[in-house]
């Protein structure tokens, strides 16, 4: 049974969602503040994270940084901050998904349940390490390491570069990313792909300007390739 911690001040959302997840078969712990729901996740560890921004004590953006300094547990945000830069904010600081109030407890159902999918899908014990170039993706571990450094990366970051070196040389679209990595099987949140693309190229050390390992095809996708040019 997953274990999930909520972290919402607003009691009128937080008690029937709680209830209403339990019954989709989630264990579900609570937090009405930013400590308190760091707290829980240092001590308990939580499966995944559903964390609202607006909370009393603290900005859920500058918990969701100090959950990324210490922990790689998948985290969804839960806002009523809707516009895109905000999106954009809340994805560079090291969010796994979001999902805009007023929601329904199914559609936030649906968005954990992929997100857990992700984080088992890329578990598989029994699949190999990539090396592309001076880049290598282990899935077993979970780890990459470039030119013998380790790069440290969030879930969803992970599961993006794993699915891009696993087809070297290859363009790969932002529809199939969306669909693959995020298992979004539609359009319209291209942006997502856009700023996880540009957040793992500066891990890697490189930007869409001076591109080494991570090359956009305009109009198309992205390659991953080494420097070198063979993958």
């Amino acid at each position: 049974m997953p274990r999930l911690l909520l972290i919402e001040d607003d009691l009128t959302i937080r008690t029937p969602l709680v209830r209403a997840l339990r019954d989709r078969g989630h264990a579900v712990a609570a937090a009405s503040t930013a400590m308190d729901g760091l707290r829980d996740a240092l001590d308990n560890r939580p499966d995944l994270v559903v964390l609202d921004l607006g909370l009393p004590d603290l900005d859920g953006r500058e918990l969701l940084r100090m959950l990324r300094a210490v922990s790689a547990v998948p985290v969804i945000v839960a806002t009523a901050r809707d516009d895109e830069t905000e999106i954009v904010r809340v994805l560079d600081a090291g969010a796994d998904d979001y999902v805009v109030k007023p929601f329904t407890a199914a559609q936030l159902d649906a968005r954990i349940r992929a997100v857990l999918r992700r984080g088992a899908a890329g578990a598989g014990a029994g699949d190999p390490a990539l090396v592309v170039g001076g880049l290598r993706v282990d899935p077993r571990a979970r780890q990459v390491t470039l030119d013998g450094v380790a790069v440290e990366l969030t879930p969803r970051e992970f599961d993006l570069l794993h699915h891009l070196a696993a087809r070297p040389g290859e363009v790969v679209t932002k529809r199939e990313l969306l669909t693959e990595v995020w298992q979004i099987p539609y359009g319209g949140a291209d942006k997502t792909v856009d700023v996880h693309l540009s957040w793992l190229r500066r891990k890697l050390g490189e930007n869409a300007q001076q591109p080494r390992y991570l090359h956009t095809v305009r109009g198309v996708g992205v390659r991953l390739e080494s420097p070198g040019g063979a993958g």
